[in-house]
Parts: structure tokens; sequence; C-alpha cells
């Protein structure tokens, strides 16, 4: 029988959707390790990530946590920075930094073939690296100017500005990041920050094609990456917001627009609904502020609504860039859609739509082992498992019009939230 290409194949909804958490293990170093085999994939994925000392910091040295970061890779005791970039790509290995406001740490991505003689240098970056000088001011010269660079982009610094009209500019989240941050850097405060903050309460997540063995093998080496306990935490500073920041561009052609508020946590059992709302209001290309600012009015090339985790806080953003003289026409078009979701139910066919957009995109980030291990530390610091992903997919085969109406009722009915334009 022929295929009938003018049918769209047919979409299947899976029955069951069961996941197996990472197997940990506790090092002698005290270090929790996650293990996710990956059979018949001859790569090893190791990432050490630990919880951020930022907010241990001043505002004035917020900055030396990136650098310190950044630079771990710029010389050893035992190799220069050329060095270094030779020996990873002669094994076929890559590392990079991994950097939030609250979690820090470095990953490493190699073949199995290569990763015994790999991993001794690797592990070398953890307690042997020296922060060059002369390094140290080129990248301080970078980073000035990709700060002066940043700040000429309207949607940079609206996203800037938005996070400081939410949190505060006192607020370590909502803090403007200025040049004089970059001049207070220096090499003690980095060497400092590596020897006595770094890789606190650190944990390993390991994917590859190891047998127990191996896998034991792993261990022994592992437990000589440090951890540090978690020192005290000052107490953060109350979020103070600020519900209009305004930043006017007389030459400007075009505006970027922020619009938001507080939200809740992934662990909240409003999450879901919440996320489904998110997607219909902006969160997709077939999205209601897609549909009418971008298609219907052309006042934008792409508008989004986001659901964002930073730290132990959550909000929810729309951003756009749209062309200046409509931007208050945009703001009103945002709230009218917004009234809309709140006080009229989702028809049967966007809802099955979106029901089907969402659950195919979940599945789709389970589609290697990697991503599974990728999909468990996204929900492993807010304090979840695979559980989640589980009661998701149970939540997206089964929501109606009437979940989406009541989450909208709870958190979206304000009569005005956080606004920012730049331009």
């Amino acid at each position: 029988m022929g295929l009938d290409r003018s049918k769209a194949p047919e979409f299947n909804i899976p029955e069951d959707f069961v996941l197996s958490n990472p197997s940990g293990h506790l090092l002698k170093s005290g270090v929790t390790l996650y293990f996710t085999p990956t059979p018949f994939i001859d790569a090893v994925k190791l990432e050490v990530i630990g919880k951020s000392a930022r907010n241990d910091l001043s505002l004035a040295h917020s900055l030396v946590p990136s650098f310190t970061l950044q630079m771990l890779l710029e010389g050893t005791k035992d190799f220069s920075e050329h060095q270094l970039s030779e020996f990873f790509d002669f094994h076929a290995s890559e590392v990079h930094p991994h950097l939030s406001f609250s979690h820090e740490g470095i990953s490493l991505l190699s073949t199995k073939k290569h990763i015994r003689e790999v991993l001794p240098v690797f592990i070398s970056l953890f307690t042997e690296a020296v922060f060059p000088e002369e390094s140290l001011e080129k990248r301080k010269s970078q980073r000035k100017l990709s700060l002066k660079l940043e700040k000429e982009k309207s949607s940079s610094r609206a996203s800037q500005l938005f996070r400081s009209a939410l949190f505060g500019f006192e607020h370590p989240f909502g803090q403007e990041i200025v040049e004089a941050h970059v001049d207070v850097i220096q090499r003690d405060l980095v060497n400092s920050y590596y020897e006595n903050h770094l890789w606190q309460d650190c944990e390993i997540f390991l994917c590859g094609n190891l047998d127990d063995s191996e896998l034991k093998e792993f261990k022994s080496i592992l437990s000589s990456i440090p951890k540090r306990r978690k020192s005290e935490t000052k107490s953060i500073i109350t979020p103070k917001t600020t519900f209009s920041l305004k930043e006017e561009r007389p030459d400007a052609l075009q505006s970027s627009i922020r619009l938001g508020d507080w939200s809740i946590p992934k662990s909240h059992p409003d999450f879901h609904a919440l996320s489904v709302f998110n997607t219909i209001l902006g969160g997709y290309f077939g999205s209601r502020l897609v549909k009418n600012i971008r298609e219907d009015k052309g006042h934008t090339y792409g508008i989004s609504s986001s659901l964002v985790e930073i730290g132990d806080y959550n909000y929810w953003v729309i951003g756009a860039d749209v062309q200046k003289a409509f931007k208050e026409e945009v703001v009103a078009e945002i709230y009218q859609e917004i009234k809309k979701l709140t006080q009229e139910p989702v028809s049967k066919e966007e809802l099955e739509i979106v029901r089907n957009y969402l659950i195919g995109q979940m599945l789709s980030k389970f589609s290697s082992s990697f991503d599974l291990m990728d999909r468990f530390r996204a929900v492993h610091h807010s304090g979840l498992d695979f559980s989640f992903y589980q009661k998701k997919l149970e939540f997206l085969k089964k929501f109606t019009a009437d979940d989406l109406l009541k989450i909208g009722q709870l958190y979206f009915s304000k009569s005005s939230f956080v606004e920012v334009a730049v331009g």
C-alpha cells in the first residue's frame, strides 16, 4: 500500500512514560555522584556542579565567580593555556564552565577511548589553576567591551532592567554590572574564591557506557575532586519591586519591551497548568501573542513569554522588540490577550493543538541518554526527580479549558504588571 503524503502522520500519545532516575553514589570525598549509563555510545560526559557563593560576596565583587570559572583553562602548574587547549583538542575533548545565579561548575565531554588520559588533567583544574596576571587583564578588557556592547543592545538592556525592576538595583539578582565591577577584579580575589568558595556542596553528574568495574574505577578517580561545605549564607535582602522603568532613546527605531511578574516554582501543584497557560499566551510559534502582534499587526518579528527560575525565585516575563511608534499599542494588546485567557475558555481545537505540541516537545527532550541526565539535572536542583515529568505528561493528557481559566484568574488577574521599555 502506497504512502498517502496528503495526510499528516497520526500523533500517538504514549500510554506510559517510565523513566529511571540516575543511580546515586556517595564518593569517599563526600561528593554525591549521579550516573546514567549510555549503552552503545562511547562518549563520556562529566559535570561537576556546586552551589554558587556569589550571594556571600559584596555587590562590588559580583564578577569574581565568573572570572574564576572562565580562567580555569588559562593555565595550571603543569600546563600553559596553549598546552591545555592542544591537549584537550588532541584527545577530542571539550571543557566548558557552567555558571548561573545559583550554581557554578565545569563540564567535560570526551570519548571512552581517551577518558583515562584526559581525566587527570581535567581534575588538575580543580586544585592547580594559576590564573596568570596577563590573561586576567586580557579578560577584563574583553569584559568591558562586552558590557558596552550589551548596554547598547536595547534587548539586552531591557532584560537587565526588568530584573532590576523586579528585584531592585541593590539585590544581587537585580544589580546592574558596570565597568567599575570589572576594575576591582584582581588576581588575589580570583585565587581566593578558587581556594575557599568554588565547589561548595558540589555534585557530579556522569554519563557513559561504563560497566560496574569501570564505574568503580571512575568513582575512585573522581573522589579526588574537592568538596567544600556551603558556608553559612548571609541573609539576602528582600526584593524591592519597581513596576515601571523606561529608558528613552530618541534616535532608536525600535523599543524593547519586557512585561512580567513573580511566579511559582516547579514544585508547586499549579506549575504544570501555569506552563500550559504560558505556552498558549506566548510560549510557542502558534501562541496568542505571536498571532496577534506578529502575524496580524506586524509590529514585531518575534514575541515570547517565558517562565524563569533564578536562584530561589521564580517569575514570568514577556519579551519583544517592536517598532517604536507602536510600543504603547503592543503593551495594550499584551494586556488584552492576558485578559482574554483569564475570562474566555480556550477552544477545543486550540486546546488539542497545544496539548499535542507540548507532549511532543517534552518527549523530544528524552531522545538520548545524555538528554536524560540534562533533564534530571534541570529538576534536581529544584528538589525534584523524574516523577516531575511523569506527572507533567499525565497533566498534559487530560487538562481542560477550565483548568486554564482557574490558573489565569489566580495568577494573571492583576490590572498591571512590571513593565520595562528601552528605546
